[in-house]
C-alpha cells in the first residue's frame, strides 16, 4: 500500500497551482512579500480580486493589514483607480504614510488628518475616519474615482464617543466602492459581517484565531516565571498550572524565603533601601504562620534584568496609569540599569537629535528632553497620552529598531501602532476607569497580550503577569482563553448627521437610511433586511415610472384612474351581497372614473398599452413598498425615533422648516449646520448665528472655541472666572454657557440626552498660548502635561478652522488669524 502523505501533498499543490491560476493578483502579490501568506490573509485578497468586500477579523499582529495592501495593490494596477487607508487615530495615520511612501513614492501617497494636509489629490490617501466622513457629506471631488477604502481598527465603532463615523461612512459610501473592514478578534465578526453585507451587498467574513506566533503565558512569582497552563495537560484542556494553585492555597509556603533576603540585599547593592511593610493598625505588624509568608513583588528593575538575562527583550510593560509608567522609567533609571551598547546609544542619539532639530531649545529644557534622551541611550522609554507626539513617534521609530529595549505603556498603546515585542509584562490585571478600579476585561487582555511575538524574529510571545495578593490563577487562566469581545454599535443620530442626511435624501429616506445602522441592526436585525429592500424596489419602482413616461401628461395619474376603476369593477362583480343602494352608488363611481379616463390626455396615446403594461408593474411593487414601510413602522425603529427627536429640535430652532407639500427643508441656518462637526455643533451654529462672538479678537475666540472642546477631568470645576481673560471675552463666555444651557433644557424636554456643561478649565492657558506666552509658563498654568496641551490645542485648531469656513466676515478672519495663533512651537512641530 503506498504511502498517502506524499499524494495528499501533490493534490494540495495542484490545488494550489489551479487556485493562483484563478487568482493571479493574488499569487503575484503573495510572492512580493518578505512572508508566505496566510491562509486568512490568501483568502482576503482572494475574495477583493473576485470583486467583493471583505471583512477580516484576526488577532493583534497577525498581519491584517495585509489585505488592506492588497487592495491598494489592485488600486494602483488600473488607470484612474484610487483607494483610502482610514484609521482612528492620527499617530496610525501617520504611521501608514510613512509605509506606503516607502513602497509606492511620496508622489502617490497623501495625507489627510484634519491638521495635516498632504498631497491630498493623490491616488492613494491616508487619513482619519473623520475626515473621510466629512468628504462623504460635502461630495468631495476628490471621492471621485473612488475603488477601494479600507478601515483598519473598525471595531473601533464601538467607542462611544467616535464610533458613529464609521457606520456613517460604511452606509453612505457609493455602492461601487469595495471595503475592506480590518477587525481584532471579535465574538460576533458573523454578526457584523452579517450587517456589512445587508447594507454593503457581497462581503466575505474571514475570521481567524491563529497567532502566527505562538504566546506562551507565565506569571512571576519571586523572580520565578511559571507557565499559567500545565504543559503536560495538553492544548484541549488548557489546564491551569497546580503549582500556581497551591502558592494560592499556602500564600507561598513552597517557595524559599531566601529569595526576599536576596531581592532585599540586591536593593541595598543599588543604593537603596529594600521596601519596609507598614505596620498594621495598632502599631504592630499581625503574626504570619510559615503558611502565610507574604509573596514580595520584585522591583521593576529587577523583572527588567530577569528578563534581559532570559533573552525576553524587547518587552513593554502596560502600567493603566501615565504617572505609573513616568516613575517606571526613573526606577530603572535611578536602578543604573543600561541595555544598550555604545554604538546603539550613538544611533539612538543621533535619531533622537534628527527627529527634535526643529524643536527650540527653550522648549527642549522645559519638555524635560535631556533625561528623555537619555533614559532612551538606556534603552528604556514611556509612552502615554500625555507624553509629546513628537517623543511618542520617536519611542516607537527606536522601539521597532530594536534599540529601545522596555517600554512603560498605557493600554492606549493597544490601539494598532505597530510596536510588537517578544515580551508583554502586565504589573496588574485592574484598571481605574474613571469611577472605580475595575478587572480587565478578556477583549482587554486579548489586545494587550497581542503585542507579544514578531513574526520573522520570535519563535514565540510570552505574556508575564506579576503575581499580586488574592491573584487567582484560574481567573486569569480564563482571562487569557476566553474570546468574549463582542462588537456594539455606539450610533447615535446628531445635529449635523440630520441636517447632512436631509439635505441629501429628504427626512422620509433619512430614517430609512438610519434603519440601516448597526445599531438598528442589533436591535431589530429584521429591520435592515426590510430597509435594504424598500431601497432597492425604490429603484425599480423609479424605472418603471420612466419606462411609462408619456408624452402627451402624467400617465401615472392616468395609470392611477385606470387601476381604481378596476379594482372597483373586481370588487362590484364579487361582492353580489351588496344592497341595492351600495351597488347604485358604485355603478356612478364606476361611470365618473370611465369619463376621467377617457378625458385623461393618455388615454388617446398609440402606446398607451405598452405604457399602461409598466404602470402595472409600478404599481403592483408601489404596494409591495407600501406594506414594507408598513412592516418597518410596526418594528422598533429606535434609532430613527432618536432622528425625529434630533429633527424635533432642529424644528423649533428654525435650522429645518416643513413645507406645504410635507417636505422637510433646511433652512439657511441649517445649511451652515451642514460644516460643523463635533460634540458641539448646535452649539457652535446657535452662538454663530445669534453673533454671540462678534468683536474678539483671536487670543481670546482661541480661547472660546477651546472651552468648547475641553472635557475636564472629572475633579477640575468646568467654570470658575479665576484667571480668565477680561473684557469680551468674559461677555462672550457667559452668553455661550446661558445659551448652552437653553439648549440644554430645550434637548431633555424632547427626550435627548443633553451634554456636558462649556468648560473654562483650559482657558487661561490658552489664551496666554494664543498671545505668544512661552511653552514653560503655559504648561504650568495648564497644570497638564505636553502631549495632552498639544492635543486640546489640535482639537481648537479643527474647530477654528471650520469657523473660518462657515462664519461671516470679520469673524471668519479673526478665526484664520487665531487658528495661526494657536498652531506655533510645539503644537505646530510634525515629524510627517
Amino acid at each position: 500500500m503506498s504511502d498517502p502523505g506524499p499524494a495528499d501533498r501533490y493534490a494540495r499543490a495542484r490545488d494550489s497551482a489551479a487556485l493562483d491560476r484563478e487568482y493571479p493578483r493574488t499569487a503575484a502579490f503573495g510572492a512580493s512579500q518578505r512572508f508566505d501568506l496566510d491562509p486568512f490573509q490568501i483568502a482576503g485578497c482572494r475574495a477583493l480580486e473576485a470583486g467583493r468586500s471583505v471583512l477580516v477579523a484576526a488577532p493583534t499582529g497577525a498581519g491584517k493589514t495585509i489585505v488592506g495592501e492588497f487592495a491598494i495593490h489592485l488600486a494602483m494596477r488600473e488607470p484612474g483607480d484610487k483607494a483610502f487607508y482610514t484609521t482612528p487615530i492620527k499617530a496610525l495615520s501617520n504611521q501608514k504614510f510613512r509605509e506606503l511612501q516607502d513602497v509606492y513614492g511620496a508622489d502617490q501617497v497623501g495625507l489627510l488628518t484634519g491638521d495635516t494636509n498632504i498631497n491630498g489629490n493623490a491616488r492613494i490617501v491616508v487619513m482619519t475616519t473623520e475626515v473621510l466622513r466629512n468628504m462623504l457629506y460635502a461630495d468631495s471631488a476628490a471621492l471621485r474615482g473612488l475603488r477601494y477604502v479600507v478601515m483598519d481598527e473598525v471595531h473601533y465603532l464601538a467607542d462611544r464617543f467616535r464610533g458613529a463615523v464609521w457606520e456613517e461612512i460604511i452606509i453612505h459610501l457609493p455602492p461601487a466602492v469595495r471595503l475592506v473592514s480590518l477587525s481584532a478578534t471579535v465574538s460576533n465578526a458573523e454578526e457584523f459581517g452579517d450587517w456589512l453585507d445587508t447594507v454593503r451587498g457581497d462581503t466575505e467574513v474571514i475570521v481567524s484565531e491563529i497567532r502566527p506566533v505562538p504566546l506562551e503565558q507565565h506569571v512571576l512569582v519571586r523572580g520565578d516565571l511559571l507557565p499559567l497552563f500545565d504543559d503536560r495537560a495538553g492544548i484541549a484542556t488548557a489546564q491551569v498550572n497546580q503549582e500556581l494553585m497551591r502558592i494560592r492555597s499556602f500564600k507561598g509556603a513552597n517557595f524559599d524565603n531566601n529569595r526576599r533576603v536576596q531581592s532585599m540585599n540586591s536593593a541595598r547593592q543599588r543604593g537603596h533601601e529594600a521596601p519596609r511593610r507598614r505596620p498594621h493598625k495598632g502599631g504592630q505588624r499581625p503574626v504570619r504562620s510559615a503558611n502565610m509568608q507574604r509573596i514580595e513583588r520584585m522591583d521593576r528593575p529587577d523583572v527588567v534584568e530577569l528578563l534581559s538575562r532570559s533573552n525576553l527583550l524587547p518587552a513593554i510593560f502596560f502600567i493603566f496609569s501615565r504617572v505609573g509608567c513616568d516613575a517606571a522609567v526613573q526606577q530603572v533609571r535611578r536602578s543604573g540599569v543600561r541595555l544598550t551598547s555604545h554604538e546603539e546609544r550613538l544611533e539612538i542619539r543621533a535619531i533622537v537629535e534628527e527627529r527634535t532639530r526643529t524643536l527650540r531649545d527653550e522648549d527642549l529644557a522645559v519638555l524635560g528632553y535631556w533625561e528623555w534622551l537619555d533614559n532612551l541611550e538606556r534603552g528604556v522609554a514611556s509612552h502615554h497620552a500625555g507624553l509629546l507626539p513628537a517623543f511618542k513617534e520617536v519611542v516607537e521609530d527606536l522601539f521597532q529598531r530594536k534599540l529601545v529595549k522596555v517600554v512603560f505603556a498605557t493600554e492606549t498603546l493597544a490601539l494598532g501602532i505597530n510596536m510588537p515585542a517578544r515580551t508583554v509584562v502586565l504589573e496588574k490585571l485592574e484598571k481605574f476607569n474613571g469611577e472605580a478600579r475595575v478587572a480587565i476585561t478578556s477583549g482587554e487582555y486579548t489586545q494587550l497580550t497581542g503585542r507579544a511575538g514578531r513574526r520573522g524574529i520570535d519563535v514565540e510571545g510570552h505574556a508575564v503577569i506579576q503575581w499580586t495578593e488574592g491573584l487567582d490563577p484560574q481567573a486569569v487562566a480564563a482571562l487569557a482563553s476566553r474570546r468574549t469581545y463582542p462588537l456594539n454599535s455606539s450610533f447615535r443620530p446628531t445635529y449635523n448627521m440630520a441636517v447632512n442626511l436631509i439635505d441629501q435624501f429628504g427626512r422620509s429616506r433619512a430614517r430609512e437610511i438610519l434603519e440601516s445602522s448597526f445599531a438598528q441592526f442589533q436591535a431589530d436585525r429584521a429591520v435592515v433586511g426590510l430597509a435594504r429592500q424598500v431601497r432597492d424596489q425604490e429603484e425599480s419602482l423609479a424605472g418603471y415610472e420612466k419606462a411609462m413616461t408619456c408624452d402627451r401628461g402624467d400617465f401615472t395619474d392616468y395609470s392611477a384612474i385606470r387601476r381604481d376603476l378596476s379594482d372597483l369593477e373586481k370588487l362590484n362583480r364579487k361582492d353580489v351581497t351588496a344592497g341595492r343602494g351600495t351597488r347604485e352608488q358604485r355603478k356612478r363611481e364606476i361611470q365618473s372614473l370611465r369619463k376621467r379616463m377617457q378625458r385623461h390626455s393618455c388615454h388617446s396615446c398609440p402606446d398607451r398599452e405598452d405604457h399602461a403594461r409598466w404602470a402595472e408593474r409600478y404599481w403592483k411593487l408601489k404596494r409591495t413598498i407600501d406594506k414594507t414601510r408598513q412592516q418597518i413602522s410596526a418594528r422598533t425603529g429606535a434609532v430613527a425615533r432618536i432622528f425625529d427627536r434630533v429633527v424635533d429640535v432642529l424644528a423649533e430652532l428654525d435650522y429645518v422648516r416643513v413645507e406645504d407639500d410635507g417636505r422637510t427643508v433646511l433652512t439657511e441656518a441649517g445649511r451652515t449646520m451642514r460644516r460643523i462637526y463635533g460634540e458641539r455643533d448646535l452649539l457652535v451654529a446657535e452662538s454663530l448665528r445669534q453673533g454671540l462672538w462678534k468683536g474678539l479678537d483671536a487670543a481670546s475666540l482661541a480661547t472660546l472655541a477651546c472651552c468648547l472642546v475641553y472635557e475636564p477631568r472629572r475633579e477640575e470645576s468646568s467654570t470658575g472666572e479665576r484667571g480668565l481673560p477680561r473684557g469680551a471675552f468674559r461677555q462672550a463666555l457667559s452668553d455661550t454657557q446661558t445659551l448652552w444651557q437653553r439648549l440644554d433644557d430645550l434637548e431633555r424636554e424632547h427626550r435627548l440626552p443633553g451634554s456636558e456643561p462649556v468648560s473654562a478649565g483650559l482657558a487661561q492657558a490658552m489664551y496666554s498660548w494664543a498671545r505668544g506666552v512661552p511653552l514653560e509658563r503655559v504648561l504650568i498654568e495648564a497644570d497638564m502635561a505636553a502631549g495632552d496641551f498639544v492635543r486640546w490645542s489640535k482639537q481648537t485648531i479643527d474647530l477654528l478652522d471650520q469657523l473660518s469656513i462657515v462664519a461671516d466676515g470679520d469673524l471668519a478672519t479673526t478665526a484664520r488669524r487665531a487658528l495661526d495663533a494657536v498652531r506655533r512651537g510645539i503644537v505646530a512641530y510634525s515629524s510627517v
